[in-house]
């Protein structure tokens, strides 16, 4: 049964993805207003992307604005969430949302696609590659991205110097500090929903010239993200 938690978190997921999605498309693809522009307009785009999806979220049903499998499950392991189908449903959702802005993201630059010559550009847009192929090495630098962003995030919810009003504001920031500090060996995903969702639409879409959906790689920015949700669900439970 569709509830209005899953519709928050299908929203807002939409809506990351497709402003997140957006600013690596305006940044990869040729012929953009932003063609070529830095690490920095991207890094800023996604954590603007992030708080715009929590906003989104929070006001259209999820009183949580998770949008991320990982958040979700580290929530669910420290008690905050503990309906197991609940979960799951969040979990569609999100899967769902992240497919939806990407989509979006494929039909807002769709003139773009044919004339970037680079399969690679074209797939940057949709999901992550690691800068040096080292998938154990890979595993880890998701997996302390997440930690830090599910720890961080735990702590500003705990912090009695932030209100529930600066959060998503707040939160937009900690994604940006994130990705311009460990971003550089895999663009850290944080979030299985953002790369797999994505992925399976760069495989689907009849993008042309699109090349390899890089499915190879596609199980770390799964498992490195799921392995930080436990770590950091743990850290919590010792130190707090």
């Amino acid at each position: 049964m569709w509830t209005d938690v899953m519709t928050g978190e299908f929203l807002g997921t939409t809506f990351m993805i497709l402003l997140g999605g957006g600013v690596v498309a305006n940044s990869m693809l040729r012929g953009t207003k932003g063609a070529g522009s830095s690490w920095l307009m991207i890094n800023a785009g996604w954590g603007f992307a992030v708080m715009v999806g929590v906003l989104v979220s929070t006001s259209t049903g999820s009183p949580y604005g998770d949008l991320n499998p990982a958040v979700t499950i580290a929530k669910y392991l420290l008690g905050v969430h503990t309906d197991e189908f609940k979960v799951a449903r969040m979990m569609l959702a999100e899967l769902l949302g992240c497919f939806m802005g990407a989509v979006l993201v494929w039909a807002a630059y769709y003139p773009h696609w044919e004339v970037t010559r680079d399969p690679l550009r074209k797939r940057a847009v949709f999901c992550t590659d690691p800068a040096v192929a080292n998938k154990a090495a890979n595993v880890i630098s998701e997996a302390i991205a997440t930690v830090v962003l599910i720890f961080a995030i735990g702590s500003m919810v705990d912090s009695a110097l932030i209100t529930d009003q600066a959060l998503p504001y707040l939160i937009g920031v900690l994604v940006w500090a994130i990705g311009l500090s460990l971003g550089g060996p895999t663009g850290n995903a944080m979030n299985p929903a953002c790369d797999l969702a994505p992925r399976i639409a760069h495989w689907v879409l009849p993008i042309a010239g699109k090349g390899s959906s890089g499915w190879q790689y596609a199980w770390v920015p799964i498992a490195g993200p799921l392995l930080g949700a436990v770590l950091a669900a743990a850290l919590r439970r010792v130190f707090l």
